[in-house]
């Protein structure tokens, strides 16, 4: 699967980070996770300064609630920390965020839904579509899956995420 290129991209620099959100529908498993991964990577790699990372979810159900038991307890096996408090996406974290990054096809289309013009459109793809592996192109619910669907989800999210970050560092102005 060819990466998609990013329509919106713009340098990126201290004084102007480029911002992102991930979204899934009730934001505390696959987005946090997301969030929480892509923290981690872009400090590891000492690019903090150059981003700001947030997640949140197309369904009010958890807003105010820390990210799930299950997400966390795995996040934390591979060092990475989940510290979000769960947040409904509004419309106004298109005007925002550079790119929104939905992880299944029904949050992609109440995104869209939202979405006011092409400016807003072209911000939007889905997590998957940076995956370099990709047996599906949404990110699954772990929810209800037990413990493994959890693993799986991480390993989906952390090689999306560094993939995405690779083709974002192309445009980070020192």
């Amino acid at each position: 699967m060819a990466e998609p290129t990013i329509q919106t991209i713009r340098p990126i620099t201290k004084e102007n980070p480029y911002r992102l959100c991930f979204v899934c529908l009730g934001n505390i498993c696959r987005s946090p996770t997301a969030e929480g991964v892509m923290q981690h990577e872009v400090n590891h790699q000492g690019l903090s300064s150059f981003f700001e990372i947030d997640s949140a979810g197309t369904a009010a159900y958890h807003v105010g609630e820390p990210a799930n038991s299950k997400s966390r307890k795995v996040a934390e096996e591979y060092g990475v920390k989940l510290l979000s408090t769960a947040r409904k996406f509004e419309s106004s974290d298109l005007d925002y965020f550079d790119l929104v990054l939905a992880m299944d096809r029904q949050n992609y289309h109440n995104i869209l839904h939202l979405a006011n013009g092409e400016a807003h459109h072209s911000k939007v793809y889905m997590l998957r579509d940076f995956d370099p592996q990709p047996d599906e192109d949404e990110v699954p619910d772990p929810y209800y899956g037990g413990i493994n669907g959890f693993y799986h989800v991480f390993e989906v999210v952390q090689r999306s995420c560094r993939s995405l970050l690779d083709q974002l560092k192309v445009k980070i102005e020192k």
